[in-house]
């Protein structure tokens, strides 16, 4: 026997081990046609995110019994629309303002009709006047501003012919107020005297016969409502090239630049006592009207609403118009006066007694141009303008 357990006797014919059998030739196949190779899409990288547990909605602990109330959902905040109320609230007080600053106004007729008035000229015409009216003034007030007391019919002061071109600088004019004339109705006087025999209206009638230029609108204030006006305003700065001393106008100003009050403005467009008298006093309401109109047309001014409300209520509350003008008129002649105006009086041809008194004559031979250059909407021949 051997080893592995065989046993070693002899075996039989019948028992001998048959020869293995070969596996059976594979069966001819025809080839299979190759499939293309499809390949995968490429993958691109995907960051890996831990997954978020789901929060636990546990309800809030019981207080006092009685489960709180849900949070109430977040509003949505619209600034854009808080936005448009400021602006729409913006408009409508503006808008309001305007309509409180036009009614305020003293309405007169003063551009009457009458037969032959002149025919309307090209640009815009003022007539600027400044009363002595004391109607409106207590006697503490009126000795402030040392108006001295109740002289009589009312009169002006200042006249001033303000036109505004088509394009070009605005042209302001001093008509001097004892400048000889003729007043419809009348005969010859002073200028002023036409204000204080018919008011306005007449004023008004003798400055278009005697100039051929067409008023457009009208604008007067009294001695109370300068001053307020420029008090508003937080005084008017001026340069003075000489001190001026005036007990009459209740006035003491020294040389140089200073900042005038109310009533020391007034006294200065008023005083006659300095060297040239009327003269000068036409100067100084020209020079003071421009700075005056610079100072309230300027941006300080416009965008701070503490300075801008106050002088317009004093300008609306103290300025007579015309029964045909309003605030937006007003405000067009002050922006028309912001920049460079030119400044002038009328040609001046000398003074002489009267049985009228000592009056003004103006010079026949380049008055008539100079009205003329104004009522043709031009600019007045340099030769013509009185510095």
């Amino acid at each position: 026997m051997h080893r592995d357990g065989r046993d070693n006797q002899p075996l039989a014919y019948s028992q001998a081990p048959q020869p293995a059998q070969a596996p059976p030739a594979p069966r001819e196949t025809k080839p299979r046609r190759r499939e293309p190779v499809q390949h995968a899409p490429t993958q691109r990288p995907v960051p890996h995110h831990d997954a978020v547990p789901p929060r636990r909605r546990t309800p809030p602990p019981v207080v006092g019994g009685r489960a709180p109330r849900p949070p109430r959902p977040r509003r949505r905040r619209h600034p854009f629309r808080w936005f448009t109320v400021l602006i729409v609230a913006l408009i409508v007080g503006m808008i309001a303002g305007v309509i409180y600053l036009d009614n305020s106004l003293t309405r007169i007729p003063a551009l009457a009709s009458y037969s032959d008035r002149v025919g309307d000229t090209p640009g815009t015409n003022w007539l600027l006047v400044g009363s002595d009216g004391r109607g409106d003034l207590s006697e503490d007030q009126e000795a402030e501003l040392a108006t001295g007391g109740d002289t009589g019919p009312e009169r002006t002061d200042t006249i001033m012919l303000v036109h505004i071109p088509s394009s070009g600088p605005t042209t302001m004019v001093s008509l001097p107020r004892d400048s000889y004339v003729s007043i419809p109705g009348h005969g010859k006087d002073k200028l002023n005297a036409s204000f204080a025999l018919g008011g306005a209206p007449l004023l008004v009638q003798t400055v278009e016969v005697a100039t051929g230029v067409r008023i457009d609108h009208y604008a007067q204030i009294g001695f109370g409502g300068f001053a307020s006006v420029v008090d508003a305003l937080g005084g008017i700065e001026m340069c003075l090239d000489q001190p001026i001393v005036d007990p009459l106008a209740g006035l003491d100003l020294p040389a140089g630049c200073q900042e005038l009050s109310g009533p020391q403005a007034l006294g200065f467009v008023r005083t006659r006592a300095t060297p040239n008298a009327d003269v000068d006093r036409m100067n100084h309401q020209r020079m003071f009207m421009s700075a005056l109109l610079k100072k309230a047309t300027s941006m300080g001014t416009l965008a701070n609403p503490f300075a801008l409300w106050p002088m317009a209520t004093g300008v609306a509350g103290s300025l007579k118009v015309d029964d045909g003008d309003h605030i937006w008129n007003l405000a067009a002649l002050g922006w028309a006066m912001r920049g460079d105006t030119v400044t002038t009086s009328v040609p001046i041809g000398g003074f002489t007694d009267t049985d009228v008194g000592n009056v003004l004559l103006w010079d026949k031979a380049k008055a008539p141009g100079f009205f003329d250059a104004l009522a043709k909407d031009q600019q007045i021949p340099e030769d013509l303008i009185t510095r």
